[in-house]
């Protein structure tokens, strides 16, 4: 870093705030199979990724879940099977190259979130404070945009309940899932104050609720602001009077729910994911006075053999997207390993390269 360079902290603060600092803040999230892979083709073995890379946010939390027993049911040489902290069970690849299939959920009944509910108590005990003094104290020192990360809203109701279960759900037994959502804030609330409480300071909050698919959200805006959005405003009301700006990672096509998410606060949208119909150039125009975005870098363009896809992806959103503030490099979702090493040197050489101010 130059004597007139900007710390990683500082970059993201301007950003968030719609400046323009010296260039656009960097983060990104590849796979652990794809870190895997860059190990061999020339990613140094003990160096850390997000160092190697240079990303700029660094994000602590606390667990929030009932904490139900969590233990290996079976190993293969290709997958492991485990029961999950909500209740269920769960198949994954070895090298977690994919999203885990969900083969049993903890929450079938409502007697059985009644159960659940009552684990769901704040406490001391769901801290790992070794682990987190260690890593926070790293991040501060490298001057890092420091965030207070935690599942949220349906996103948390799917680990829960089977997904084609919950979404009849919404309509059928809206007050179920509102207590849940609800619950779920609580938790996610008091936990952050835990943390400050105990001397840890965070320049915002990084809360992921997945509610879209392809070309749309798994439900209507008037759903979200029938059952989820209180709770959302609640949360962000929260940060807000602690001085943290909200990022939300929110995948699939969210884009009917910004309006409300605006009005529930939201400061910046992430990850922008380009295959479900978000589009970052568009987006930017319609909200860029009032949001910020973090994504929308289509990861099958870091993936093409032709090196020019990734730079007509990158030099026709970049410069668009950066102008006034308010945008955060990251790719549309996260970076799978048929990404090379090589490739996504390129990428980043290419973000640094369009992304100066």
């Amino acid at each position: 870093m130059s004597a007139t360079a900007l710390s990683p902290r500082k970059r993201v603060q301007m950003a968030l705030a719609h400046q323009e600092p010296d260039c656009i803040p960097i983060h990104d999230s590849p796979w652990a199979a794809t870190i895997t892979r860059w190990h061999g083709e020339g990613l140094p073995d003990f160096v850390p990724c997000d160092e190697y890379f240079g990303y700029h946010l660094r994000g602590f939390g606390a667990d929030t879940s009932p904490m139900y027993p969590v233990r290996v049911i079976e190993r293969t040489p290709e997958y492991i099977v485990e029961t999950t902290n909500t209740g269920g069970i769960r198949r994954n690849h070895r090298d977690y190259s994919t999203t885990p299939e969900l083969i049993d959920y903890g929450i079938k009944t409502r007697e059985d979130w009644e159960a659940a509910k009552r684990r769901l108590q704040p406490s001391v005990t769901r801290v790992d404070w070794v682990s987190l003094k260690y890593g926070y104290d790293r991040a501060r020192a490298d001057d890092l945009f420091v965030t207070y990360s935690a599942v949220t809203g349906y996103d948390a109701c799917q680990s829960y309940i089977r997904s084609d279960v919950l979404l009849p759900l919404l309509l059928t037994d809206p007050d179920w899932i509102r207590d849940m959502v609800e619950t779920i804030a609580d938790m996610v609330i008091e936990m952050a104050r835990i943390l400050i409480r105990e001397g840890y300071q965070f320049d915002a909050a990084f809360l992921y609720n997945d509610m879209g698919y392809r070309k749309a959200p798994f439900f209507s805006p008037k759903v979200y602001r029938e059952l989820i959005k209180p709770a959302d405003k609640r949360m962000f009301d929260f940060f807000h009077s602690l001085g943290m700006p909200v990022i939300l990672h929110s995948c699939g096509n969210v884009a009917p729910l910004i309006p409300d998410l605006l009005d529930a606060g939201l400061d910046c949208l992430q990850p922008l994911e380009v295959k479900a119909g978000m589009d970052l150039v568009t987006l930017k125009r319609e909200y860029g006075k009032d949001l910020s975005f973090m994504g929308g870098i289509d990861v099958r363009a870091m993936a093409d053999p032709d090196p020019s896809a990734i730079e007509r992806e990158i030099a026709t959103k970049i410069p668009v997207a950066m102008k006034g503030g308010g945008y955060i490099y990251h790719s549309d979702h996260s970076i799978p390993n048929n990404v090379s090493f090589a490739q996504y040197c390129r990428t980043l050489e290419l973000v640094r390269r369009y992304g100066q101010y």
